[in-house]
């Protein structure tokens, strides 16, 4: 796994992430509940980084999930949703 240029992240983000936002789209189709198919995900995701990752950098990568919460980056994500819908 290469690091882009900066170091940031990996090369392969972007595929993962359309991997991703497939299997979102799959389940909101099979109508799973959104927080049904988040917690899932999370737990996935958690799972992952703690076979992968020492608990400083998992600290780390929650402590990044966090900041994007507390400075509302999640919060603009929301209030662009496509045709203005929204969230929970």
């Amino acid at each position: 796994m290469q690091l882009d240029p900066q170091g940031v992240a990996p090369e392969d983000l972007s595929h993962a992430g359309s991997i991703v936002d497939k299997a979102i789209e799959y389940m909101m189709q099979q109508k799973v509940a959104p927080i049904s198919a988040a917690s899932a995900l999370l737990g996935g995701a958690l799972g992952l980084l703690a076979r992968t990752m020492d608990d400083r950098a998992i600290a780390a990568v929650l402590r990044n999930a966090l900041v994007s919460v507390e400075t509302g980056e999640l919060r603009e994500m929301r209030d662009h949703l496509p045709g203005g819908q929204q969230a929970g």
